[in-house]
């Protein structure tokens, strides 16, 4: 009996064996900016493990692990192979080895999963975290509700214990599907429109208790000490300081576009990279917010998916907020990869479990 592989399966694993050599590469070849974090993780120089912050945790995870004591194209070889196989577990779509733009998207995904988090990564944690999730949508015995309550528990323990504003998700997450019940025009840009707002009245809410906004004192504190420096070329600084009202809500809608279509970001012709990202982000948006659309008109037939881009877009909501720079957009996003995945082929699985 002959054993045959589909030519969707073939190309998986050509694209993943591809991206494992580049995984494995990568710290020959890239300059030693994309290595800081894995640095700070692996040699933890100021004594930062402990149990709660994200670097903390990640220097526990790589000490408990061992991984901390070996060289980073070890790591990429014990990490990159469980990325690839989570994928492969979410499924392999139909026609992945067919040249279209969604695939392309894909394809590029796998190689900024092995650029980015083949290495010690807090992506690489937040990775894993959010891939229960995947799980969950794609397995008959968890009801949508129970899918609905777990995730939440599992973004506030995560903003709890690791990045705070993952607890905002949920609360994003919900005002945003409120709003999408209202009857308006254009569904999908008022949904998103009103979840910017809800991310502003949080910001505003924590100013009056706390004295700063949310972007005052994440993305201005990193970027002021970044000003002038060789890596600052891809910082992000909204057209206002984000020290009163006016200014914050400027700048988390400036940062929203800049991290999500990034169309002012193809200035930088003379770095590849970010012009790559570019072209990718505006592909992957465009495709998203089509998604999102048919997922608003037909909501209880793409319940799942729904949900998974309401979680999609709330994060990128965040990041208009809290991101710093291009560079580190493009790491979160892939943190959040498999959320990503499951939204583009999301037609496919559901036709599978059917």
């Amino acid at each position: 009996m002959r054993f045959l592989i589909k030519k969707n399966t073939v190309a998986f694993l050509v694209i993943a064996i591809a991206n494992l050599f580049v995984a494995l590469l990568s710290s020959f070849v890239l300059p030693p900016k994309f290595f800081y974090d894995a640095a700070v993780i692996a040699y933890d120089k100021y004594n930062e493990i402990g149990y709660i912050g994200s670097y903390p945790l990640t220097i526990l995870f790589y000490k408990i692990t061992g991984l901390r004591y070996l060289a980073f194209p070890i790591v990429a070889l014990f990490q990159f192979p469980i990325l690839m196989y989570i994928l492969y577990k979410i499924g392999i779509p139909d026609k992945f080895e067919k040249i279209n733009i969604k695939n392309i998207l894909v394809y590029l995904g796998v190689f900024m999963v092995a650029i980015y988090i083949a290495m010690p990564s807090k992506e690489f944690i937040t990775y894993l975290y959010v891939t229960p999730i995947v799980f969950m949508c794609s397995n008959k015995l968890f009801s949508f509700k129970k899918v609905v309550i777990i995730s939440v528990v599992l973004f506030i323990v995560f903003g709890a214990l690791y990045r705070p504003y993952f607890a905002l998700i949920p609360i994003i997450v919900g005002g945003m599907y409120f709003v999408s019940l209202i009857n308006f025009k254009n569904k999908t840009a008022s949904t998103i429109f009103y979840g910017l707002l809800i991310a502003f009245f949080l910001s505003l809410s924590y100013g009056i208790l706390k004295g700063e906004y949310f972007s005052e004192m994440s993305r201005e504190v990193v970027n002021n000490a970044r000003i002038g420096s060789a890596d600052a070329n891809s910082i992000i600084i909204p057209p206002v300081k984000a020290d009163t009202w006016y200014g914050e809500i400027i700048s988390i809608f400036y940062g929203f576009f800049t991290v999500n279509l990034p169309i002012n970001g193809l200035k930088h012709i003379l770095s590849p990279q970010i012009i790559v990202f570019v072209i990718w982000q505006l592909f992957l948006s465009y495709i998203l917010l089509v998604r999102f659309s048919k997922c608003l008109k037909e909501r209880k037939k793409y319940e799942y998916e729904l949900f998974i881009l309401l979680v999609i877009f709330s994060f990128f909501i965040i990041q208009g907020v809290f991101e710093p720079d291009l560079g580190s957009a493009i790491r979160h996003k892939i943190g959040i990869f498999p959320l990503i995945y499951f939204a583009l082929y999301y037609e496919n699985f559901r036709k599978e479990l059917q």
